[in-house]
C-alpha cells in the first residue's frame, strides 16, 4: 500500500506516518522503484498500536521502547502496565497540583469579587491579589 492509502486507513496523514519512521516508531518502507514508500498489512497493525498509546498519554520515546521490548512470541505487556503505572502516577501529581492551583485562584478571586475597588491600594496596582 502506498503511504496515502495506509494513512487514510489508519486515520492519520501522511506527514504523521513520515515522523513515525524517522523516530523508529515504524520500520523503514520499503521503496517502489519510482521511490514511493510502500507499506505492508503488518503496518496497520502497528500503527494502531501508536495511535492507542499516543491517545493514553504515552510520548514517542515510551511507545518506541514498547516497541523495542515486544518480541513475536512474547507480548509486552509487563513493560505496558509498568509504563501506564508511571503514566498515572505523573497524572495524579499534576491533577493534585492542579487541585491546589485552582484553590488559589478561587481564594483570590473570592478576595477580588468581594473586595472594594474604591480601598485597593493603587500603589500595589490590586492589593486584593
Amino acid at each position: 500500500m502506498l503511504i496515502g492509502e495506509v494513512a487514510s486507513a489508519a486515520g492519520m496523514t501522511p506527514k504523521t506516518l513520515r515522523f513515525y519512521e524517522e523516530q523508529g516508531l515504524l520500520p523503514p518502507a520499503k521503496r517502489s522503484p519510482s521511490g514511493y514508500r510502500q507499506y505492508g498489512e503488518d503496518s496497520l497493525g502497528r500503527l494502531d498500536f501508536i495511535a492507542r498509546g499516543r491517545a493514553a498519554g504515552l510520548s514517542v520515546s515510551q511507545i518506541r521502547n514498547i516497541l523495542a521490548v515486544s518480541e513475536p512470541d512474547n507480548a509486552p505487556c509487563a513493560h505496558v502496565r509498568d509504563v501506564l503505572s508511571g503514566q498515572l502516577a505523573d497524572l495524579d501529581l499534576k491533577i493534585a497540583q492542579l487541585t491546589a492551583l485552582r484553590a488559589g485562584v478561587a481564594a483570590s478571586y473570592d478576595a477580588v469579587a468581594a473586595g472594594d475597588p474604591a480601598a485597593c491600594d493603587q500603589s500595589k496596582v490590586c492589593s486584593y491579589l
